[in-house]
C-alpha cells in the first residue's frame, strides 16, 4: 500500500433534514477536488471505495473530536490549548461536538460495513506504519474551519466549500505543504478522551485500545493565499 496515494474525505457536520450536510474528497498528491454531496452516504462511499481499492484513505469531521478531562473538576469544559476564544465546550463547539458524534459514528459503522476487519487509527504514525503492512488505512482526523480561514461560499453552497477548504488543508497537513508541524490544538496538559477512537471501536472498527486517551490531529483551515 502506498501512502501517497490517498483519499481525503471531510465532512462539515450539520443537519442532514435542513441540508446543512456537506462533504468533499480531495486526492493527495494532487489535492484535486474528486466527489463531493450533501448525503452521508456519499462520505462512507467514498472512502469504502478507496480503500477497497488499496489506498489509504483519511475521514475529517469538523467538529471537536477530543475533549480535555482534567484532574481538577473546577478545570471542566476548559478550552483546549490552541483553541483560543472558541472552546471545544461553548455553544457552538457542544452542538458541533453532539451532531458529529451521531454521524461520525454512523459513517465509520457503514465503513466497517463494507470493509469487515478494517482497522483505523487517530495517529498519524500508525496511518503511515500502513504502507509497510502494519499499521492502519484509515486515519481519523478532526478539522476546524471558521474566522479568517472560512472560505468564499461556491456554487455548491457554504457547507461544501467549508468541506473543500477542510479537506484541502488535511491534506496539506499531511503532505508536509502549510509550513505547520504537528496538530493545531491539544488536550494537554490535561488527559484527552477522543470521541474520535470511542466512534470507531462503537462502529466495530479495529483501533487500538490506548488510542481513547491520546490527542488526536486538529487541523485548521487558514486564509486561502
Amino acid at each position: 500500500m502506498k501512502l501517497s496515494a490517498a483519499c481525503v474525505v471531510a465532512v462539515d457536520v450539520g443537519s442532514v433534514r435542513t441540508g446543512s450536510f456537506a462533504w468533499a474528497a480531495v486526492d493527495m498528491p494532487g489535492h484535486t477536488l474528486t466527489a463531493h454531496g450533501d448525503d452521508p452516504a456519499g462520505a462512507a462511499g467514498a472512502l469504502s471505495a478507496a480503500l477497497t481499492d488499496g489506498a489509504s484513505a483519511v475521514l475529517a469531521l469538523e467538529a471537536p473530536m477530543s475533549v480535555p478531562v482534567p484532574g481538577d473538576w473546577k478545570l471542566l469544559g476548559k478550552g483546549r490549548t490552541g483553541e483560543g476564544n472558541r472552546a471545544w465546550s461553548a455553544s457552538a463547539g457542544a452542538g458541533a461536538l453532539a451532531t458529529g458524534l451521531a454521524q461520525g459514528a454512523w459513517l465509520l459503522a457503514e465503513i466497517a460495513r463494507a470493509l469487515p476487519g478494517l482497522a483505523a487509527t487517530t495517529q498519524v504514525s500508525r496511518w503511515r506504519g500502513a504502507a509497510d503492512g502494519g499499521g492502519a488505512p484509515l486515519l481519523l482526523v478532526e478539522a476546524f474551519v471558521s474566522g479568517e480561514g472560512k472560505p468564499v461560499p461556491t456554487a455548491l453552497g457554504p457547507h461544501a466549500a467549508d468541506a473543500e477548504a477542510a479537506a484541502r488543508a488535511v491534506a496539506e497537513r499531511l503532505a508536509g505543504e502549510d509550513g505547520t508541524d504537528g496538530t493545531d490544538m491539544t488536550c494537554a496538559p490535561q488527559r484527552a478522551f477522543s470521541l474520535l477512537a470511542a466512534q470507531a471501536h462503537w462502529a466495530g472498527l479495529a483501533v487500538a485500545g490506548d488510542e481513547l486517551a491520546l490527542d488526536v490531529l486538529v487541523v485548521r483551515a487558514r486564509p486561502a493565499g
